[in-house]
């Protein structure tokens, strides 16, 4: 029988802060969403190589002038942090951090792939908060960075115990540690707790490793190893920062991320022994490849997708997240069949908060991105188009100007967050096709513009974008399709398609 084998990484993309979970055959996993809407995607696994989005924990998690870009500042690198995913009893629990709202989220659902979440919130921070389900009845988060905290929750996970469990739990090492120990994973096996945790060095190698505390007892004390120290033979970027899982064959796996520069964090899985009772990951100081499992092999499912927009219902394909919380009046692929129809709303000077820009993620080593649009709905003022995002952003986009006249521009961040044009090119035509390159390999980080009468003939425009991923967006660069107003709103572009190609 032919088994997968698991070659690193196994997604070339930001799905970072990864928590998975195998119930019965099939694993589970969730990973940090921040500003994109819907959240906390679910996604699923028969192999842990073979990833499909499945579900989302919310469409959108709260609704206020942040959520909905309308502040001026908008929700970027915030929003929902370092999700905890754990099933018992035939429920699903999932349970994250917001800290724009200084507040700790925990949803429900005995469904996951195709189940309404239930929501309860509990005031005050918890950062990187995992979730333990102990065999007890009684559960627990253990949160923090640097002292780490447990606190106990009710039996349905709804609300904090009272007069539970509420101390700290444990401090971290503080002896040449630039960043202490923070992004919990805990687990009860075999007599022991135990809990994983990043860490990362002040002096040495300096670079993110993995931490693992283990004790008897919940409360203590705990012993530290080093459980993994390595970069995987990426520019001193150490894998770390989540959790394990074993499989049905009792096999362990390490589900791990590692910063890649612009594209994001993405995800790696390193195979797990146990010696004296402690998880070993074994890579020995090189990127693993052809890892063989006795898992099965199972059809691959792309993470970002082409679209033709053609759907039945005003529903996209899961692979698609606005930025921010949507406004769902001025959006739709059923108005005229086939198209992908942007209304413009509120105003504003900048890409950055221009509502219902809609995104997928990048992939490297190098990927392309194309749209066809038409423009004859667009307004004076209007700005439609195409952009690499981040808060480096760069856009290729059709502008509209007063009687009949529009541009073709590539745009960078001017510095003030609003859209500075790199060039300009008068257009006569009411159908453009746009493309961005994108190429990440060793870190090289560069993105190209493009423009076309035809879809055939292709013209540079602008100059090349360094992208940069910046701890203020803190998310690899998107590909998305806007249409924002700077003087009046009311109009409309049609995007024929979306086309993702990988060479």
């Amino acid at each position: 029988m032919n088994t997968a084998i698991i070659t690193n990484p196994i997604m070339w993309a930001d799905v970072p802060d990864v928590d998975v979970i195998r119930v019965g055959s099939i694993f589970y996993m969730v990973s940090t969403s921040m500003h994109s809407m819907p959240g906390c995607p679910i996604m699923k696994s028969v192999n842990l190589v073979n990833w499909e989005i499945v579900n989302y924990v919310f469409d959108t998690f709260e609704d206020n002038d942040a959520h909905r870009l309308l502040d001026g500042k908008g929700i970027y690198g915030k929003g929902s942090w370092a999700a905890s995913l754990r099933h018992k009893d035939g429920v699903f629990y999932v349970c994250f951090s917001s800290n724009d709202m200084d507040q700790f989220y925990i949803y429900r659902t005995e469904d996951i792939e195709h189940g309404i979440w239930e929501r309860s919130v509990i005031p005050g921070l918890h950062h990187d908060p995992g979730l333990l389900l102990d065999d007890d009845s009684r559960n627990y988060v253990i949160y923090g960075n640097g002292d780490i905290r447990i606190k106990e929750l009710t039996e349905d996970l709804t609300a904090v115990k009272p007069g539970g469990t509420d101390q700290l739990l444990l401090e971290g090492d503080r002896t040449d540690i630039g960043l202490r120990i923070e992004g919990c994973h805990a687990y009860k096996l075999n007599g022991y707790y135990y809990l994983f945790f990043i860490e990362w060095p002040r002096t040495g190698n300096m670079r993110r490793r993995q931490i693992c505390y283990r004790s008897r007892e919940l409360l203590g004390p705990y012993e530290r190893e080093i459980i993994l120290d390595d970069d995987l033979g990426y520019h001193n970027n150490g894998v770390a920062q989540g959790g394990i899982v074993d499989t049905p064959d009792h096999d362990w796996y390490a589900v791990l991320f590692q910063d890649h520069d612009a594209v994001g964090r993405i995800p790696c899985v390193l195979p797990v022994s146990w010696e004296n009772d402690w998880p070993v990951i074994r890579n020995n100081g090189s990127v693993p490849q052809g890892i063989e499992t006795k898992l099965p092999v199972a059809e691959p499912k792309p993470l970002v997708i082409s679209d033709e927009f053609d759907y039945e219902s005003n529903r996209l394909a899961l692979n698609w997240q606005w930025n921010h919380n949507p406004d769902h009046g001025l959006w739709s692929v059923t108005e005229r069949p086939g198209y992908l129809r942007l209304r413009t709303g509120p105003f504003t000077d900048s890409i950055l908060f221009a509502r219902n820009t809609l995104t997928q993620r990048t992939e490297g080593p190098a990927c392309s991105a194309e749209t066809v649009l038409e423009i004859s709905g667009m307004k004076p003022g209007d700005r439609a188009g195409m952009v690499a995002l981040q808060n480096g952003f760069g856009t290729v986009r059709v502008a509209a100007g007063e009687r009949g006249q529009f541009s073709i521009d590539m745009c960078v961040n001017g510095g003030d967050g609003c859209e500075e044009a790199v060039e300009s090119i008068v257009f006569t035509g009411e159908r453009v096709y746009l493309r961005i390159d994108f190429n990440f390999e060793d870190s090289l980080d560069q993105a190209q513009f493009f423009y076309s009468e035809d879809g055939t003939a292709w013209k540079p425009i602008g100059r090349t974008l360094q992208m940069k991923f910046t701890l203020d967006h803190f998310m690899g660069y998107r590909v998305g399709l806007f249409n924002y107003a700077t003087l009046q709103s009311g109009g409309y572009t049609d995007f024929d398609y979306f086309h993702f190609i990988k060479p």
